[in-house]
């Protein structure tokens, strides 16, 4: 694959003034900091550490990664602690092939490989799809698990899925406090405690609390935000082969819709980041997610497990924005933009229970994983989206030098009114085959019988689907060695047209096909003396059943090949040194239209918020057990706001450092600056008139107290 344009140069610089100073580092640091290389548990000073052994996301199995036939980015706990993150968003940059959109400023919207979503999202391998802004309270890790996942995950994940590991009991003793303060009256507050309970002989009971309280802005004039969040955790242990883990989650989320600027002449407006277009005051989001979990596994010995896991949420949302959406020059060329009005209400009911059966059958040159499921689950959808009007107008122009709207604005006039309920049974099979010590074989085939039904309240009619979608997944992986994998893959995954949230459902719509995902991919993987994980992988991803109007009866569809994005991906993570620790990334994608979508979005139009390249880069050394520095960058290439390619979003660099000092055995202090040169940017966006400027510079200190 030819590269257009060279890996960033300022990455490429600090990748090779960082790997030329590793011996020399090693040799000089001082004897105390070979204290570094311990495990420490809940309760004492933590140990950074950037990678995961294995995982279960990817095959429902206990998978070593360096076996699983996939592009897998993990970000760990630690990582979240050491560049002091609080959403999911910040994960999720430090992703190879993974982008952010802005989602409105009132939902976590991911890119995955050209693949925009904002349903794709689960916890613990279960469904968690809908459209809120998620935090990192109590997240173990977090897996961006990449190309067509349905034979694991069900419907969607079609250019990926991201899923959340979360902090569960295991019986240890011990917690932590953290306390953050920072730039624009930034407060957060986190509790991590767990202690053993119900103590027998040969079993790890065990209770934890985390608990969450976040207040405060950020730079963008009049924006604010609170969270409050609660998730008790239960783990029983029968000793006998039967452990239960119980879990509820209270989460609460309220703050301003923030929809950034708007563009000129194809490109973001030019005005100080800070300017808030509209008016905040009348742009609150408020979103509420209650959760319940039970899961309960059993090993009847050491070959056959019995796992089932039950994941019953309640999500409430609402949201109002008054926004900008278009700019113009008045008869005396000074700027001005145009503000528009809506608000949105949803509910939403999730139950799902998945059954796994596994086996591992077979000894000496050929052995089985066996995976046996199931999975059935029921979704409730209530949403109604009103529009806004200033007087009796449906949009205003303000100048762009007092942007801010403060007459008052009605919603009298409902745009969208619907509920929708969909059920979903699927079975699933999946063998992983080794054979001998080089070779494992992966094949598996899942079909889901997912049924919608939508009454849209605003026509009287009622829509309805009932697909059968078959999902196949195979993989072939050759280990030169016991810590190298060669592999290939092929998998498909299936969008029904209800789309993500239910209730795209029309009936132009009910009748067509299932859009189909089907990715291609080839990858090494290198497990360098289990502190290094280096990661390559290239894929092509091709979107069929895109429909499109037919150019001679604008009332027909027409089913086309839509779209393919090609690119590669490459990862490093892990300890370098005793002393040092890396994580990074880096992607060339490419995506284009493969067919004309309408008379603005011709074939070869490139995906929008695509970047041809991206990389990260963290870096964390510890000079001593006490002191310790953290300098990186993320890069993320010019990209197009929408479809049209009417705006290009600029290319940027950011560089973000810390500093780590360990005042007594049980505080640690922590100085995180993001932004560290001003760099000015855009960050993402949601469309041509929705651009997000990038943060200037903006410190947080953190204290965190171990007991």
């Amino acid at each position: 694959m030819h590269l257009s344009h060279p890996v960033p140069a300022s990455l490429a610089l600090a990748i090779s003034c960082c790997l030329s100073i590793a011996n020399a580092a090693e040799t000089a640091a001082p004897a105390d900091a070979r204290q570094l290389d311990r495990v420490v548990v809940t309760g004492s000073r933590y140990v950074p550490r950037y990678t995961t052994g294995s995982t279960r996301s990817a095959t429902r199995t206990d998978t070593p990664l360096v076996d699983v036939p996939q592009s897998v980015s993990v970000v760990t706990q630690e990582l979240v602690k050491d560049q002091a993150m609080s959403g999911l968003t910040d994960a999720l940059r430090y992703m190879p092939g993974v982008g952010v959109a802005q989602g409105e400023g009132n939902r976590d919207t991911a890119i995955l490989r050209g693949n925009s979503t904002t349903g794709d999202f689960f916890v613990d391998g279960v469904r968690d799809d809908v459209q809120y802004i998620r935090d990192l309270y109590d997240v173990d890790r977090v897996e961006a698990l990449k190309g067509a996942n349905a034979l694991v995950f069900g419907r969607g994940g079609s250019g990926g899925v991201i899923n959340r590991i979360m902090k569960t009991a295991d019986g240890s003793s011990g917690g932590e406090l953290s306390l953050q303060y920072g730039s624009s009256d930034r407060k957060r507050a986190t509790f991590d405690w767990q202690a053993p309970i119900l103590r027998s002989a040969g079993n790890a009971n065990g209770f934890r609390l985390n608990a969450l309280y976040d207040d405060g802005g950020n730079f963008r004039d009049g924006y604010s935000q609170s969270k409050r969040a609660i998730h008790p955790t239960v783990h029983l242990d029968s000793g006998h082969g039967t452990t239960i883990d119980i879990g509820f989650e209270y989460f609460r989320d309220e703050r301003v819709a923030d929809r950034g600027v708007t563009s000129w002449q194809g490109k973001p407006i030019d005005v100080d980041p800070a300017t808030f277009i509209g008016n905040a005051e009348q742009s609150p989001v408020r979103a509420r997610a209650n959760s319940f979990d039970i899961a309960i596994d059993h090993r009847f010995n050491d070959r056959v497990e019995l796992r089932n896991h039950t994941r019953t949420a309640d999500y409430d949302k609402s949201y109002q924005n008054v926004f900008g959406n278009g700019t113009r020059f008045d008869a005396l060329d000074n700027p001005q933009v145009m503000l528009q009005a809506y608000r949105s209400f949803g509910t939403r009911r999730n139950l799902f229970n998945q059954t796994d059966l596994i086996a591992k059958l077979g000894d000496g040159d050929i052995r089985h994983t066996l995976l046996v499921g199931a999975e059935f689950g029921h979704q409730d959808n209530r949403s109604r989206t009103e529009q806004g009007r200033f007087g009796t107008l449906a949009n205003v122009w303000v100048p762009l030098s007092a942007p801010r709207y403060n007459g008052i604005v009605t919603y009298p006039l409902t745009s969208a009114d619907s509920d929708s309920g969909a059920n979903v049974r699927a079975l699933y099979v999946q063998d992983q085959i080794a054979l001998g010590t080089r070779w494992i074989a992966i094949a598996g085939l899942r079909n889901d019988w997912f049924d919608v039904r939508m009454n849209d309240h605003l026509t009287g009619n009622t829509y309805a689907i009932s697909n059968s979608l078959r999902s196949p997944r195979a993989g072939l992986v050759f280990k030169p060695s016991g810590n190298t994998s060669i592999y290939a893959s092929y998998s498909v995954a299936w969008q029904p047209r209800s789309g993500d949230q239910l209730s795209s459902l029309t009936a132009s719509t009910q009748a067509l096909l299932p859009e189909k995902f089907v990715n291609r991919e080839v990858g090494f993987k290198w497990d360098i003396a289990g502190k290094i994980a280096l990661t390559a992988a290239t894929y092509r991803l091709d979107r069929r059943n895109v429909a499109i109007p037919d150019p001679s009866d604008p009332t027909r569809s027409l089913l086309v090949n839509g779209q393919r994005s090609s690119g590669v991906e490459l990862g490093l993570a892990g300890r370098i040194t005793r002393h040092w620790q890396m994580l990074g990334g880096y992607a060339f994608q490419n995506g284009s239209y493969l067919a004309t979508q309408s008379a603005s979005v011709p074939q070869g139009n490139r995906l929008p918020q695509l970047p041809r390249h991206s990389a990260s880069l963290w870096n964390r050394y510890d000079f001593t057990s006490r002191f310790g520095v953290g300098l990186g960058a993320i890069h993320r290439g010019s990209i197009y706001a929408a479809a049209d390619n009417a705006v290009r979003i600029p290319a940027y660099t950011r560089w973000d450092a810390a500093v780590y000092f360990a005042a007594t055995k049980s505080i640690d202090l922590q100085l995180n600056v993001e932004n560290l040169f001003n760099t000015r940017y855009f960050v993402s966006a949601n469309s041509n008139q929705n651009i997000s400027p990038g943060s200037p510079r903006a410190a947080v200190l953190t204290a965190r107290f171990a007991f």
